[in-house]
């Protein structure tokens, strides 16, 4: 039987060698990283280390990265509807979201259910920078100043949204952003300051590194979300808790792996291109999301009308690729993606996006044999049968 082929990164991309090579070693330490003798200091040391490691990743500050269990809980630090500027507290008085955001920043964090506003995308994905700055304007700021949510770029679509003129739209109106970049980060290159956002989120998993390990990564340490977790003084009393250091050491060598392949990223845009080439050929009636867009250089999102996209994805684990439906935080479901919903797609084509999204070893076999399954798959998927 040939090996299985892994199409679905975004979800969750293989753990690196080196990385589970550093997670058997650290996994034997007996340490913790606030003991003062030598080995909590070397605990220490190995915590320091990736905190400067993750920050180089997206051009951080060493001190804004505050270690958490994952980018969920990133967000819900960051949704914060009281900030700490110095000595000094700053109100929010409403949360502002792009409509295609992940799950976890369309939940609201911490702010009440009325204080959550929902930006419409525009057809092609991205937000809407004129409606942006129209409800900012109409911003009350009796109840505090606004908070902006934006993802950089789409976990479903790869679309990069125009997250630094969006900012520049917030801070004129005297607001905050956040952003999540934990598809973006070690795909395209970007810097947090160049963004222009107060805080962002990344998550070790994407990286291929272990699972249970994210970063809140804020702009500045003047400034900082009121904490989520209260108790010891880790992370700088910005999360309690005991660090996860096996964790935290294996997303350092992920984020700084993952910026050296920054350097490929246009081999993996090209076998992406191929990829939908094949599928156009095969298929001319399917739609590729955001195809002349700004996009993840490794992400496919096609829709392909009067198919539904579980039955597709089972057709091609049938065939040992894994690929998804749309987001993995919603497949199983039964639904209509949210993503291509607020794209405005009818709720046919939203229920049909199947997502492919390569790792950073992919190979020119692989999309050969991606094209072959679909040139198979196609036919009976359009009379209704996945096998």
């Amino acid at each position: 039987m040939p090996q299985r082929i892994y199409m679905d990164a975004n979800a969750g991309a293989p753990l690196l060698r080196e990385v589970r090579d550093s997670l058997v070693e650290t996994l034997s330490l007996a340490s913790n990283p606030s003991s003062v003798h030598s080995e909590g200091r070397r605990a220490r040391g190995l915590v320091e280390r990736a905190r400067g490691q993750v920050a180089a990743l997206v051009g951080a500050r060493t001190e804004g990265v505050t270690f958490t269990s994952g980018a969920t809980e990133a967000a819900v630090l960051a949704l914060s509807p009281t900030l700490s500027r110095g000595s000094e507290t700053v109100r929010l008085g409403r949360l502002y979201v792009g409509a295609t955001e992940h799950p976890c920043v369309l939940a609201g964090g911490r702010f009440a259910p009325e204080d959550v506003e929902r930006l419409p995308a525009r057809a092609d994905g991205r937000i809407d920078l004129d409606t942006l700055e129209a409800r900012l304007a109409a911003h009350d700021y009796a109840t505090g100043a606004p908070l902006v949510a934006l993802m950089l770029a789409n976990n479903e679509t790869g679309i990069v949204n125009p997250v630094s003129e969006a900012a520049r739209i917030v801070k004129s109106h005297g607001g905050f952003v956040f952003c999540d970049a934990v598809q973006a980060a070690g795909r395209i290159p970007f810097s947090i300051d160049e963004l222009g956002v107060d805080f962002l989120s990344l998550s070790a998993h994407k990286l291929g590194g272990p699972q249970g390990v994210g970063a809140l990564v804020s702009a500045s340490e003047d400034l900082r979300p009121a904490s989520l977790l209260r108790g010891g003084g880790q992370e700088r009393y910005k999360r309690a808790g005991t660090e996860n250091v096996t964790g935290i050491v294996g997303f350092g060598i992920a984020a700084e792996l993952f910026g050296i392949y920054l350097n490929s990223v246009g081999e993996l845009a090209r076998l992406r291109d191929e990829l939908e080439a094949g599928l156009i050929e095969i298929s001319p009636e399917i739609g590729i999301m955001g195809r002349d867009l700004a996009r993840l250089p490794n992400t496919t999102l096609f829709v392909v009308p009067g198919v539904a996209a579980e039955t597709a994805v089972i057709a091609f684990d049938l065939q040992g690729i894994a690929v998804s439906a749309g987001s993995a935080c919603s497949s199983g479901k039964v639904a209509a993606s949210h993503v291509l919903e607020a794209m405005g797609l009818p709720f046919d084509l939203a229920r049909s996006g199947i997502r492919v999204s390569l790792c950073v070893d992919a190979s020119r076999a692989d999309i050969h044999r991606f094209i072959a399954a679909w040139r198979e798959i196609y036919p009976r998927l359009r009379q209704g049968r996945a096998a």
